[in-house]
């Protein structure tokens, strides 16, 4: 019996059932803790991808609302998205309005700099993290001690404008151009219909002639043979003319005197009307003033007298302007509300923007709900012509050098022109931003 006894209890000591137990706890914690990993790592991602959905949408938000708003209205009108986007009550406040920052995008340094008042690139940041109370909790990690994740994402849009939209000729419907035109520096022709060209035009190498369907384009029957560079020339590209629905809110905004619109020339913000019983004479303008002409009675034209030298002025009106032989705009603008086919024209020899070699300042822009029909002679030195309806126009040989005319209708030239690119002298053109993300 003792022997029986002695057996088992020797049995026992040599029995490796359940040697593994203890090993296996520790595998057994070690799987929790990549579970818990796996788990909580996996919410991680899923939690910054929707904060940079977020972040993204709030910045482009801000940055698109800053065209025609304070930046104080700017941010509230982006933090409304926020909210609706990721609310508080489930998220916490991922953004505060000091998180929004408006400022300026060196693209070379790829750097950002806080400037409040810009409106040139906006900086959002939004947070989950301990320090606004919101961190993101963990699920099985808690065994382990890690309670929560900070997380934060950055979001940087700016703007810019295409090259089209800066320098050339664009156009909702067809452009209509002539022959015996040259074309240098970059100049771009665009229309979102198609493009009309006849013989004998030239075109430098980098310049642009663009419209949505390259089939669409009329030639000659010569015309690859007699408009040398042109297939170069042609690509298939489209826009959304973004100023030509902003046009009224830019005019009323340089009729309300908002700084964001004024010329820098421009110096005294107080309206100064112009009467429109009389032409327009050198001795009505003084430098630095804007002016307002009222045609809403009357034969609804403003006259601007021969020879008359419109400089360091800002007009808006809601008159057909009339143009006199030999007239000048540099460093001024003339805005109006006229839907009139013709609400800009005039005699021969009119001159948009100073004949400076494409130096620094000079240009001048006329803007107008409607049309421009301008005879022989017209000289364009860094100026701008924004129509919702067709622009036609003649030019001198040599007469433009920097010149950007966009329409809402057809953009027609006659011959004998040569168009090229300032890329300076057009400062004060008017523009409706298109936005990217940066970063």
């Amino acid at each position: 019996m003792m022997r029986n006894s002695l057996s088992r209890l020797g049995n026992f000591a040599h029995d490796q059932c359940g040697s593994m137990t203890a090993f296996g706890l520790y595998i057994f914690v070690a799987g929790l803790m990549l579970t818990g990993l796996a788990v909580d790592y996996g919410n991680l991602v899923q939690s910054k991808a929707r904060q940079q959905v977020n972040v993204d949408s709030v910045a482009h938000t801000a940055l698109v609302q800053r065209e025609f708003n304070t930046p104080a209205v700017a941010t509230q009108m982006a933090l409304a998205i926020d909210e609706a986007n990721m609310p508080a009550s489930k998220f916490g406040d991922l953004i505060n309005s000091a998180d929004v920052e408006f400022g300026s995008w060196d693209p070379a340094t790829r750097s950002f700099t806080v400037d409040p008042n810009s409106r040139q690139a906006l900086r959002v940041t939004a947070h989950q993290t301990s320090s606004y109370g919101n961190s993101i909790p963990t699920f099985l990690l808690k065994l382990v001690g890690t309670d929560s994740w900070d997380l934060a994402t950055q979001a940087i849009y700016t703007t810019y404008n295409p090259a089209c939209l800066t320098e050339g000729f664009v156009a909702e419907d067809v452009v209509n151009i002539s022959s015996n035109d040259s074309y240098f520096n970059d100049f771009c022709i665009h229309s979102q219909n198609y493009v009309s060209l006849s013989s004998n035009n030239y075109f430098e190498a980098g310049t642009s002639v663009s419209m949505p369907d390259l089939s669409k384009l009329v030639l000659p029957a010569s015309g690859y043979t007699t408009n040398i560079g042109l297939q170069d020339a042609l690509s298939a590209s489209s826009y959304n003319i973004r100023i030509l629905p902003l046009l009224p809110k830019i005019i009323a905004a340089l009729g309300a005197s908002n700084v964001d619109y004024l010329p820098t020339y421009v110096t005294s913000a107080t309206p100064v009307a112009l009467s429109t019983k009389k032409a327009l004479a050198q001795s009505d303008l003084s430098e630095g003033h804007i002016y307002t002409a009222d045609c809403s009675t009357g034969n609804g034209t403003l006259t601007i007298s021969n020879s008359v030298i419109l400089s360091k002025v800002a007009i808006v009106t809601n008159c057909n302007v009339k143009f006199g032989n030999g007239s000048v705009m540099q460093d001024a603008v003339i805005a109006t509300t006229s839907t009139d086919s013709k609400s800009f024209t005039g005699t021969s020899g009119i001159q948009i923007g100073k004949n400076d070699n494409c130096a620094t300042g000079g240009g001048a822009q006329l803007l107008t709900l409607g049309g421009v029909s301008f005879p022989a002679a017209l000289s364009v030195y860094g100026g701008q012509i924004v129509a919702e309806k067709d622009i036609t126009f003649s030019a001198n040989a040599n007469g433009i050098q920097g010149a950007s005319f966009i329409s809402g209708g057809q953009i027609t030239g006659t011959s004998n022109m040569n168009m090229g690119n300032c890329n300076s002298g057009m400062e004060e053109n008017f523009s409706a931003e298109y936005f990217r993300l940066v970063q």
